[in-house]
């Protein structure tokens, strides 16, 4: 999901699919768990080349400068997604407000 309404840039909160996540963890090395800081940072630095690669003919005001990653699914019973699979952003935005404030500590 895709943040920074009134911020100085953008931002994206990503959910890994469980598969993909085990191929990304296999091809870079990382520890499945990622129970240092370290290990965070380093995916959160594999995910953010991978969205600039996608979005390099963006324009400035359009690109992704920090990334978060979120664990938990987002789904129907846990109240993210509606019956319609389309997502509750204000829910999203409530529940993980601590982890978007950290994408824009300073700025």
């Amino acid at each position: 999901m895709l943040t920074g309404e009134a911020r100085s840039y953008l931002s994206v909160l990503a959910v890994l699919n469980p598969a993909r996540w085990q191929d990304l963890i296999a091809h870079y090395g990382l520890d499945d768990r990622l129970d240092s800081e370290q290990q965070k940072h380093q995916l959160e630095k594999i995910l953010l080349e991978k969205i600039t690669h996608q979005t390099s003919e963006f324009p400035g005001y359009a690109k992704i400068r920090r990334v978060a990653v979120i664990h938990e699914s987002w789904n129907i019973e846990n109240g993210l997604l509606t019956p319609t699979l389309k997502l509750k952003r204000a829910k999203v935005l409530e529940k993980y407000k601590a982890e978007i404030d950290k994408l824009y500590i300073g700025h």
